[in-house]
């Protein structure tokens, strides 16, 4: 450290940490040493590490999970948005190891929006399952997962089976589905949702909000995904 340069020190911290991401040293995946580790390498306080920590961390250089520590980042998937999307065959097309889990389930009467979606009458019975999908383990999406209730019962069961929702829908002889319309938002996460996504409550997601409908065009389900935004990059594909 050069002290007396005119350089803050945090600063100087800043710019070794980076220097070590972009040029390898720390690869996506590794997690930075701990406060005490690097303010004792670099012979400041703890201060000083976790101001550079947290420049790191407003650029997107790193990332900080409570209790596990801090990060550099996967390399963000690239999440293709065309006529048939499968969540598996997104992850699997960047070579990595997708699942979904279901992380709760619920029902209640559709409002006004979720009927128009649905193409039902406000007020019928909807069955709501919560997928949270990974990547190597590392959460990408929290979706909720709308369908009639009484077209697909216990579909919960069948996804938490499969871990599939493409697999779930053959079971009740939907072999095809296509989404209709998409739309995407930015979006602050609830202190649940940044929780299940593992990420900083302030950091903004992008919301999307799909209707998926059979090749005869019978609307089946009316998703509502949040994709978390240092990990995913949405590419629009209209005509595949």
């Amino acid at each position: 450290m050069e002290r007396g340069s005119g350089v803050a020190l945090w600063r100087q911290i800043y710019e070794a940490l980076r220097t070590e991401i972009f040029e390898g040293d720390i690869k996506p995946g590794d997690m930075l040493p701990t406060e005490k580790e690097l303010s004792e390498s670099f012979d400041v306080n703890r201060h000083m590490v976790r101001r550079a920590v947290q420049a790191l961390s407003e650029r997107g250089l790193v990332v900080t999970r409570q209790g596990a520590g801090t990060y550099v980042p996967e390399t963000v998937v690239d999440y293709a948005i065309k006529k048939r999307t499968r969540f598996s065959e997104a992850v699997t097309a960047q070579s990595r190891v997708p699942k979904s889990r279901v992380m709760g389930v619920d029902r209640f009467k559709a409002d006004a929006h979720q009927a128009r979606m649905l193409g039902v009458r406000k007020g019928t019975q909807l069955l709501m399952v919560r997928i949270i999908g990974e990547a190597d383990g590392i959460p990408l999406s929290l979706g909720d997962h709308h369908y009639v209730a009484s077209r697909f019962p216990n579909i919960e069961k069948l996804i938490a089976g499969f871990g599939s929702v493409s697999k779930a829908l053959s079971e009740f002889g939907i072999e095809d589905y296509a989404r209709e319309k998409s739309y995407v938002t930015a979006h602050i996460p609830s202190r649940e949702e940044a929780e299940l996504l593992k990420q900083p409550v302030q950091r903004p997601v992008l919301l999307t909000e799909n209707i998926n409908v059979t090749p005869g065009g019978e609307p089946i389900e009316y998703g509502r995904t949040l994709f978390a935004g240092d990990r995913v990059q949405l590419v629009f594909e209209p005509n595949a």
